[in-house]
């Protein structure tokens, strides 16, 4: 018998409804965070508990890009495409994390928007306002999982730290889909400086772009 105590969970599941959208009829699993009273989603679409790998998004809440239309990321872009790729494949799941403006939330958000209107790129404005350049956690992806038996995913996603993360909590990541959408003139430098300094994998070179200063 062992002596160490179990870890206390993460987050509870609560509850589940049908959630119509334009694209499918997905189920919508809500959970709730213990260490912050956050409300997490899973929006769950055919068989997902069979065994096999599933077409999965981990997306984290953006209120200016996925409710409010900014151009200024490419995180609404990003939800909608990945809720249309589960949908045409007629199997997946999306996991929707309160971890708004790369985890410094809405108000610092706005903050380093406005950092960013002066001249700085996105990363610099985080550093500037006292935060890591990324705060994220993904370590509520694992229990989010578990509830369904997930355990192989194909990750829509661009950046290498959130496979490295599912790799690190024992889920195999079995395929990355790459997700790219919605460049345009006021994005440009945002998902450039994804790329340069985080390590995205946007497939647009960005050399010449550390030189003209618009990082």
């Amino acid at each position: 018998m062992s002596n160490h105590p179990t870890p206390a969970p993460l987050l509870d599941y609560v509850t589940s409804c049908a959630l119509p959208t334009p694209w499918a009829q997905f189920t919508l699993h809500a959970f709730v965070e213990h260490a912050t009273g956050k409300e997490h989603l899973v929006m769950a679409l055919g068989d997902i508990g069979n065994g096999e790998p599933v077409l999965a998004r981990v997306h984290s809440e953006c209120l200016t890009g996925d409710v409010l239309f900014s151009q200024r990321c490419d995180c609404g872009a990003q939800l909608e495409g990945a809720l249309k790729r589960i949908a045409a494949e007629g199997r997946g799941a999306l996991l929707y994390l309160r971890q708004e403006g790369r985890g410094i939330g809405l108000i610092n958000k706005m903050r380093a928007y406005r950092l960013q209107e002066a001249g700085v790129d996105t990363v610099e404005a985080n550093l500037q306002l006292g935060f890591h350049a990324d705060a994220r956690n993904y370590e509520l992806c694992l229990p989010m999982l578990e509830q369904f038996g997930i355990r192989q995913v194909k990750l829509m996603t661009n950046n290498p730290r959130k496979i490295d993360a599912l790799t690190r909590l024992g889920i195999e990541v079995t395929e990355r889909v790459p997700l790219l959408v919605n460049r345009n003139a006021f994005n440009n430098s945002y998902l450039d400086t994804k790329q340069a300094k985080l390590g995205h994998m946007m497939g647009t070179p960005v050399a010449a772009v550390a030189e003209d200063g618009q990082l």
